[in-house]
């Protein structure tokens, strides 16, 4: 039961984390708004020209989905993979697993010829912001499970 609290914790500590990233916008989003000001039938004071509100909050269902399908089963396998090993070793297998999956969510998502081709970028950006969270997931995931004696 305390393993499961455990896992819980690291998850909700890693998702807010992960949360917290996206209140930079992805290049996605951003490239998506401003391409909604650059045709030449309307200009910037046209109120046509403005994006539903509902398209703002597409980054934060992008990023509810990223955390469900890659962050937490990465966490976990990655986790599990490296148990009684180094915090070291747990975030490597964890960054592996997060990268695999995020890369199969794009080839679902883009295709696998457009993904293959032209999603590096996209990857990237994921990778860069699931490193941070991952980190805080395994740091608290081992911080959590070892005693206190033992921490030193």
């Amino acid at each position: 039961m305390q393993g499961t609290a455990v896992h819980l914790a690291a998850m909700h500590l890693s998702g807010a984390l992960l949360l917290l990233t996206f209140l930079l916008p992805p290049t996605w989003a951003l490239d998506g708004y401003a391409s909604a000001y650059d045709n030449d039938v309307t200009h910037a004071g046209d109120p046509t020209a403005d994006m539903p509100g509902l398209v703002l909050l597409l980054p934060a269902l992008g990023c509810v989905c990223f955390h469900g399908l890659v962050q937490i089963p990465s966490g976990l396998l990655g986790t599990r993979l490296g148990r009684h090993r180094t915090a070291r070793t747990d975030y490597v297998l964890a960054l592996a697993v997060a990268g695999t999956l995020t890369f199969v969510l794009l080839c679902a998502v883009l295709g696998p010829a457009q993904a293959a081709v032209g999603a590096w970028p996209l990857w990237t950006e994921l990778m860069a912001r699931v490193a941070l969270t991952l980190a805080a997931y395994v740091w608290l995931n081992r911080r959590l499970r070892t005693p206190p004696t033992a921490r030193g």
